[in-house]
């Protein structure tokens, strides 16, 4: 059994941790709430921007764009891994690498190459690892507050990438943010733009609803040359406060678990102090009885 002193001194240990966790507990809290809010402010116009385009690209056709266009052959891949820059979060980096690793043992082989955008630190680290090839990184991004300028700049990369034929398809890989406990690895093509679900399709198959048609100028044509770069930014800033919002309610989640282990670690720590000091006493007892009856004797 250990002394008195060590145990002491594994509690004390063990409540300074308690202190750390449930502090990052209460900031990821707080975090959450910011990027939660940004998250669900951005999705509404994300869902109408789709709308929109699906219904230039109907009038248009496939030809109008050769961001719509398939290419024949894909030889070369891009793919956007959306990680966080720290740890202490679960499962969460684990989860997406996961994904990506499984992206690439499907989609390599053969003459084709798979190169690597990384949001966040924990998949670039990954990536030099694996020693894949690293076209961009964007390091601290995902986990703080960031505008829409930097996706436009990250998507007007991967838009050149396509049209110059260094890039035959783009993913994404991000964190979809379904609830507090919940938070799923997804895969999303980019480039070529697949094709647009139409409020025709959806809504108005499903309730009947009637939809108003859009009414363009300049031409539909003209509008989807300028449409089509921005869904790609629109799309990707979708993943990246996806990802920071399932990044912070993971770390929030994880940290609560800790906490609580912490309390757990602590009450078991105490029985054991407990213990010891009952068997530290009963042991003078029994010197002092022993010495006692000694010099009865």
């Amino acid at each position: 059994m250990p002394s008195l002193k060590d145990v002491q001194n594994k509690i004390a240990a063990v409540k300074k941790t308690k202190q750390i966790t449930k502090a990052m507990n209460m900031v990821a809290t707080s975090r959450l709430r910011g990027a939660q809010a940004n998250m669900q402010n951005f999705r509404p116009y994300a869902a109408k921007f789709s709308e929109v385009l699906g219904s230039l690209a109907e009038k248009s056709g496939d030809e109008a764009s050769p961001l719509l266009v398939p290419r024949e052959e894909v030889k070369k891949i891009n793919l956007i891994l959306c990680t966080s820059d720290r740890g202490l979060c679960g499962g969460f980096n684990v989860n997406l690498i996961d994904k990506a690793s499984a992206f690439v043992k499907e989609y390599a082989g053969g003459d084709r190459q798979i190169s690597f955008t990384n949001f966040g630190r924990r998949g670039r680290d990954w990536s030099r690892k694996e020693k894949f090839d690293i076209d961009d990184e964007h390091i601290g991004v995902v986990g703080t507050t960031f505008s829409f300028s930097v996706s436009a700049t990250a998507g007007r990369k991967l838009v050149d990438g396509y049209l110059s034929g260094r890039y035959d398809e783009v993913y994404v890989i991000f964190s979809e943010f379904i609830s507090m406990g919940k938070q799923v690895p997804t895969v999303k093509q980019l480039l070529p733009i697949p094709p647009i679900e139409t409020a025709e399709d959806t809504t108005q198959a499903d309730s009947g609803e009637y939809l108003a048609e859009h009414i363009c100028e300049p031409s539909p044509e003209s509008l989807l040359g300028e449409l089509l770069p921005q869904s790609v930014h629109v799309q990707l800033h979708s993943a990246l406060l996806e990802t920071s919002t399932s990044e912070h309610a993971a770390r929030m989640a994880a940290m609560d678990n800790a906490t609580k282990a912490c309390n757990d670690f602590i009450e078991n720590l105490t029985l054991l102090f407990n213990k010891a000091r009952q068997a530290a006493i009963t042991a003078e007892l029994m010197d002092i009885v022993g010495g006692a009856e000694a010099l009865k004797g």
